[in-house]
């Protein structure tokens, strides 16, 4: 019996060396509409999140807490979506879908790092609007530049640790063939599947990992917000209700964004969905939320759309 492609023998067992992604579909005409659609979508992902953190690094009257957090956030979007998207265009029309076992291994861990730390940073932000809200008198002291390196370096930490010990576990599995993965990119599950060894076991680890950075981050957001409306309803004017509220429905609106396609794609029983539809839900969701972050701040918020205005001028000043 022949060795499978990207696989070596070594004594009794053959060792995975590549893997391969299988294509969404084997139309052309499905594949072109799909990349020229991603491929748009990540192009206003870059250029979408790097005008949020120009603006908000130039523009001194966005160098608050708020917009700090969301300089993170919009640099964690930008790596987010590159560690899975180019991968997937290159890989469309290519012959050869594959991607090395270290190349895996890599994808996968800075996909489930950022992935962690962006749930941990959307809940760190909640908590500046909690404090902006329901504590405005004490937010310097609550929210300072101190606490915000804190938080968003305890968010990073997280996203780190965890997924060191996961990527590291599963991939010193054995894997002996097949080596096509079921997906667009690395992902756990999937890789999982081609384990040589019974992996029910490390699969629940990973379903509680994921309920924990996905679930208590989310609880905490929610918990935020419940004191936030609280505060809102309680106030006497009605445009100072208003107005509050707006400056939070921004990131309650890339918060639903985030989460929802998160629990459903990584939190609900995979027999719900068939595979293809988990892969372009995952798909869309590497991308979708990443694009429509920079809208929404831009569109909604005040502040950001008058330093937009300051940064044109001021080029055309210059010229």
């Amino acid at each position: 019996m022949g060795i499978a492609r990207g696989a070596v023998a070594s004594g009794n067992h053959t060792a995975v060396t590549h893997f391969f992604f299988e294509p969404f579909s084997n139309a052309l005409e499905i594949q072109i509409v799909l990349f020229f659609l991603v491929l748009l979508m990540y192009i206003s992902t870059l250029v979408g999140n790097l005008v949020i953190i120009m603006i908000s690094v130039v523009d001194s009257a966005l160098h608050s807490p708020m917009y700090f957090f969301l300089r993170n956030l919009s640099f964690l979007e930008i790596a987010y979506t590159s560690s899975s998207i180019p991968k997937f265009l290159v890989d469309s029309f290519a012959y050869d879908k594959s991607i090395s076992f270290v190349g895996c291994a890599m994808q996968m861990y800075f996909f489930g790092l950022l992935g962690i730390t962006e749930c941990c940073l959307l809940a760190a932000m909640a908590y500046d609007r909690y404090v902006a809200v329901c504590h405005p008198l004490r937010y310097t002291t609550m929210v300072s530049h101190t606490v915000c390196l804190q938080l968003s370096g305890a968010c990073w930490f997280l996203g780190v640790l965890v997924n060191v010990w996961q990527t590291t576990f599963i991939f010193t599995l054995p894997f002996c063939g097949p080596n096509i993965i079921n997906h667009f990119f690395c992902d756990q599950l999937p890789v999982l599947k081609l384990a040589c060894v019974d992996t029910f076991r490390i699969e629940v680890h990973i379903y509680i990992i994921a309920v924990v950075f996905i679930m208590v981050p989310f609880l905490l957001i929610l918990v935020s917000y419940a004191w936030i409306l609280h505060t809102i309803f309680n106030m006497p004017s009605a445009e100072g209700r208003k107005k509050t509220f707006s400056t939070c429905f921004s990131h309650l609106l890339v918060v639903t964004l985030f989460y929802v396609p998160a629990i459903v794609t990584y939190l609900m029983p995979k027999s719900s969905h068939s595979h293809n539809s988990n892969r372009l839900l995952s798909l869309f969701y590497s991308v979708m939320s990443p694009m429509m972050n920079p809208l929404i701040y831009s569109l909604r918020n005040k502040e950001v759309k008058q330093a937009l205005r300051r940064l044109i001028s001021r080029k055309r000043s210059l010229k």
